[in-house]
Order: C-alpha cells, then sequence, then structure tokens
C-alpha cells in the first residue's frame, strides 16, 4: 500500500493512492497515520478494505506521511563515496544524530534557508518508518517492526552542523528541515530496501544519483543497532543516510542552496518531492 495525509499543515487527514493512481480518503476509517495503525495488524484492516467505496478526493496539499512521530534519528557518513567526498572515513559503527521533529513538513512544501546560512544543502535519504515498538530487537527481526518506507532530504546547514561547536543537531534542524513523503509505502510493497535507486536535482541539474545497495551499514542492521541505545516507537522515522553528490562534496568549490532554487529528488517506488527554497519565516 502507499499510504499518506493531506490537508493543511497541522490538520492533515490519512489517505491511500489506489492502484489507479486515484487518492481515497480514509479518515472515516482511521483518525491518521500513526500509533496501532502502523502496526502488521492495523495495516492488514487497512488491506482489507473495499478501496472503491472509499471517497476520491483531490487533495491541494500532501504533508508528512506519518503522525505521532517521537524520534526523527538520522545516519550519518552511510554510503562510503559519501564519506570520501566530505573528507572523512567510513565510520566502523553507525554515526547517530538526532534532527528534530519540528523541522518535519510535506514533502512539497518550501524549504526555508535560515538566518544567516552560508551553507545550506541538500540530502537524498531513504527513511524508514516504524510500526511496532523495538528494543534490544535482533537484525534477523528488525525488520518486522517496520511500518514502511519513504523520501527523506536531510536538509542541512552545513556552517551551522560544523564550524558552530557541540554536535551536529544544530545544523540538521532547522523548521523545514525534514521534507517527508510523499507516500509511506509499506513494508510488503518494497521487495527489498537494500535495492533502491535515489536522485536529487537542483534546478534542474543532477547533483546525487546512488542506490541504498552501497550501504554501509543496511535496513535492518540500523534498525537492530538503533534499538540497543533507545526504544523505537510507532511514527519514528530513520533517515539512513545519503549518496555522493551532496553541495560540500562538489569539487573544485563547495555549491550551496540560495533562496528562490527547486530541490527534486525521489527514491524508485517510494515517489517524488519538490521544494523551492525561501527566506527563514517567524
Amino acid at each position: 500500500m502507499k499510504l499518506l495525509r493531506h490537508g493543511p499543515a497541522g490538520a492533515e487527514k490519512p489517505a491511500l493512492l489506489d492502484a489507479d493512481g486515484k487518492i481515497r480518503d480514509l479518515s472515516g476509517i482511521i483518525p491518521d497515520l500513526a500509533g496501532d495503525v502502523l502496526s502488521d495488524a492495523g495495516l492488514d484492516r487497512l488491506r482489507a478494505l473495499d478501496v472503491r467505496s472509499l471517497p476520491v478526493i483531490t487533495p491541494e496539499r500532501i504533508g508528512a506521511c506519518v503522525a505521532g512521530t517521537s524520534k526523527f534519528i538520522c545516519v550519518g557518513l552511510n554510503y562510503a563515496d559519501h564519506a570520501k567526498e566530505t573528507g572523512k572515513a567510513p565510520p566502523e559503527e553507525p554515526i547517530l544524530f538526532m534532527k528534530a521533529t519540528t523541522a518535519i513538513i510535506g514533502p512539497n512544501d518550501p524549504v526555508e534557508i535560515p538566518r544567516g546560512s552560508k551553507k545550506a544543502d541538500w540530502e537524498v535519504e531513504l527513511g524508514v518508518v516504524i510500526g511496532t515498538r523495538a528494543k534490544y530487537v535482533s537484525e534477523a527481526d528488525a525488520l518486522s517492526h517496520v511500518a514502511g518506507y519513504c523520501v527523506i532530504n536531510d536538509v542541512s546547514e552545513r556552517a551551522f552542523q560544523s564550524e558552530r561547536g557541540g554536535q551536529w543537531t544544530k545544523g540538521k534542524s532547522h523548521d523545514t528541515f525534514g521534507p517527508t513523503g510523499p507516500w509511506l509505502v509499506t513494508r510488503d510493497a518494497v521487495a527489498d530496501p537494500q535495492k533502491l535507486a535515489l536522485w536529487l536535482d537542483v534546478d534542474g541539474q543532477r547533483r546525487q544519483t546512488g542506490n541504498t545497495d552501497t550501504m554501509i551499514f543496511g535496513v535492518a542492521y540500523l534498525v537492530s543497532y538503533i534499538s540497543r541505545f533507545m526504544t523505537l516507537l510507532p511514527g519514528d522515522i530513520i533517515a539512513t543516510g545519503t549518496p555522493p553528490g551532496v553541495g560540500m562534496g562538489i569539487k573544485p568549490e563547495p555549491v550551496f542552496l540560495r533562496e528562490g532554487q527547486v530541490m527534486t529528488l525521489g527514491i524508485e517506488g517510494l515517489g517524488e518531492q519538490r521544494q523551492t527554497t525561501i527566506a527563514a519565516r517567524d
């Protein structure tokens, strides 16, 4: 299934994308794409619906594809070529950092360039959405705790991230720095999360091309590993790292985002995003 949320920011309603590409309203069936709805049992109830009986809608806005996110966990330098372009060695263990949940926006919402920003950057990433509580889970059992997958743009401000002291979080957490969706593609609809092509363009110029088969640490390992350090809850998001081609890695001079640019990005089978960059708002 491909599930989504639509409507004004903060008042989104659940829906699904049917086999014919029509968006069907789920708000009369479930309150939101959150909590127990994301469990295998909850998703099975949605699969059992007569989709043709659900109202067809034409949303004005698509929101983030999951609600109730308690943690937005990111994995750094998880593609060897990306680590190389940043001048760092591939990590021996996953590098984890947090992105504030207030950064989460819809897949086509504008992305703000923060005040004082000099080095705003892009990162297309495979997002993993947790469906059931995971604590100390084995790698073999890890994917059973996953509700599905989505597209993430892990927008970053590199100067805030690396030149202002402390951890990476301050360069990752500005409002709008977490476009998520459009679809939550359920686990059963993704044959292998380690065989998905990723891409990102800026103003129509291809910047990133990659495949999840080149991850250093795969999805199952990441879910298991992270669950050793924190309990993963339904709706939590893991952004699994980005392939090469980010702005900071461009030679001979890095290229960074400015106001008025357009990012388009996508992952095979998971949909596409499109964001215009704007000045930060109050």
